[in-house]
């Protein structure tokens, strides 16, 4: 949206209730570009009907601060990792890992675990390596059983822990059949 480039408040405010998702979501990024995205405006977002809007909303929930970005944006993130739509999934999973959301670890984990999107439990993988919470840790053991793109994503999320188990776990994923999960695992007993 180009009034997010120039400073149209006038027309990001009357973009709120545009019938086209694709304009709400550019709404959000226009706030973003201003400055201007609030809690309340994500949390709009993050409640919308269309998933295009919801994605983009947990996207900027990465880095959404001011008051309740510590308290109640991590919940509402955390609300998504139920969306219907994988992407969104995806997209509140990145910005809790990015925000190091520790209280987000044990649905991270559910989500690593039992999701049946791979690209969902990739992404939940990540986020709890980007955390790092030792609570997480069975999850991302868990990924080094699941499909190629899912292993990879784990053995590089090991790097976010510390223990024997890891050591162990990067120790068998130098047999990974995959020869990427088994050069990251080499990379990573070699630091």
């Amino acid at each position: 949206m180009a009034a997010g480039h120039v400073g149209d408040m006038g027309t990001v405010a009357a973009a709120r209730a545009d019938p086209d998702p694709s304009v709400r979501a550019a709404r959000l990024g226009a706030l973003a570009r201003l400055g201007a995205l609030t809690l309340d405006e994500l949390a709009a977002g993050l409640g919308d009907p269309d998933s295009l809007v919801r994605r983009r909303a947990a996207t900027l929930g990465a880095t959404v601060g001011g008051k309740g970005s510590r308290s109640r944006l991590p919940t509402l993130l955390t609300e998504r990792l139920g969306d219907t739509d994988p992407l969104v999934v995806v997209a509140a999973a990145w910005a809790l890992g990015e925000r190091r959301s520790r209280a987000a670890v044990d649905d991270l984990a559910a989500v690593a675990s039992h999701h049946p999107d791979a690209r969902c439990r990739e992404a939940a993988i990540a986020a709890l390596g980007a955390i790092g919470d030792a609570a997480g840790l069975h999850a991302v053991l868990d990924g080094l059983k699941d499909r190629p793109p899912v292993r990879r994503r784990a053995v590089v999320a090991l790097a976010g822990f510390a223990s024997p188990e890891v050591e162990s776990a990067l120790e068998e994923a130098r047999n990974d059949p995959d020869w990427q999960v088994r050069q990251a695992a080499e990379i990573l007993l070699t630091r």
